[in-house]
């Protein structure tokens, strides 16, 4: 890099850093001139940056926003759409907060009035967890309008496609919307559903904004207090009323495995080895079944240490795939509910 490119770069920098910056104290800091920084600067403007000159006994320069989005050379769409991944890295628990907040103080500065205006009404939360192969595209338009609501308080009406069997025939749903969240690529609204008098968790590819919104209202208290929490154990079917983003069901065997073999297939797992070709596995899932299964696919030899509705759930699963080699078949399984009390999914539900 060329020394007066160097240098351009430092005293951009540097106005960004703080909002008045006297002639003098620039100069000083970048070890040059006032004449060179006062040459510097008409570089700047020439650039399309909005540096301006402050009057004053010392005189100096000031780095304001501008009516056109000066080089990175982005368009609107582009500045919105970096400024919105700087807002989500904020709350991704990547250690990269504080950075994306300066970065996104710095980029917020130069923006026209117009882009602030939608860059400051986007709140979002990330939650962490691995994306999937291929998350549903979003509209960018009612990612905005979700989270303009859940800014501005207000009551949103929707219509909600569940799923392929639904045709849409469906009345629109009525909710407070309280966070929108990303969680491995994917797009969710948590809100407060009216007609349901319960909290909900929606995917916003599925979300058709009906306008206008309803009346403004004051926002409840969600459960366990903490959003990320709250939607890992909506996930993981607790319902979200504890807070804990844990598994509703933790059970504990031995493998006949290699510890490094279990560990790699169980990421969200407590794997202690026992020796070269056994371990310790503890690992939570939905239901009693979902975790047996889970611990199922591992085709070794174990040993349940408990609990004893992890024991249960094995024996049934061995009835059933003993009668699907018969003609007869299985039988019902009785209503069970979790130890907690939270409503189990059903047995063939996705772990």
């Amino acid at each position: 890099m060329h020394k007066t490119s160097a240098r351009l770069l430092a005293l951009l920098s540097l106005l960004q850093a703080r909002r008045d910056w006297p002639g003098a104290e620039l100069a000083r800091r970048l070890d040059v001139s006032p004449r060179t920084v006062r040459r510097d600067v008409d570089r700047l403007r020439e650039l399309g940056y909005p540096v301006a000159a402050v009057k004053g006994p010392d005189g100096g320069y000031r780095l304001d926003a501008g009516a056109e989005l000066p080089p990175l050379l982005f368009d609107d769409e582009q500045a919105v759409a970096l400024a919105i991944a700087l807002r989500i890295a904020t709350s991704s628990g990547a250690g990269i907060e504080e950075a994306a907040a300066r970065a996104l103080h710095t980029v917020r500065q130069v923006m026209p009035a117009r882009l602030r205006h939608r860059i400051d009404t986007f709140r979002a939360t990330a939650v962490e967890r691995s994306a999937p192969g291929r998350a549903p595209r979003v509209d960018s338009g009612v990612l905005t309008a979700l989270s303009a609501a859940v800014h501005a308080r207000e009551v949103l009406r929707f219509d909600y496609a569940a799923g392929s069997e639904q045709g849409g025939q469906a009345p629109p749903r009525r909710v407070q919307p309280h966070h929108l969240v990303v969680r491995g690529g994917r797009w969710y609204l948590v809100a407060w559903d009216l007609d349901r008098a319960d909290w909900r968790t929606f995917r916003a590819d599925r979300i058709t904004p009906r306008t206008p919104t309803g009346p403004r209202f004051t926002p409840r208290e969600l459960p366990g207090g903490e959003v990320g929490a709250f939607v890992e154990g909506w996930f993981r079917g607790s319902d979200g009323s504890a807070g804990t983003g844990d598994w509703p069901c933790r059970g504990e065997v031995v493998l006949d495995l290699p510890a490094a073999t279990v560990a790699r297939r169980a990421p969200d797992g407590v794997v202690e080895e026992l020796g070269p070709d056994r371990c310790r596995l503890v690992l939570g899932s939905w239901s009693w079944t979902g975790l047996a299964a889970a611990i199922g696919r591992f085709d070794a030899d174990f040993r349940v240490v408990g609990p004893a509705e992890l024991a249960d759930a094995f024996a049934r699963l061995a009835r059933r795939y003993a009668a699907a080699t018969t003609a007869e078949p299985p039988p019902a399984p009785p209503n069970r509910t979790r130890r907690d009390g939270s409503r189990q999914p059903p047995d063939d539900a996705p772990r």
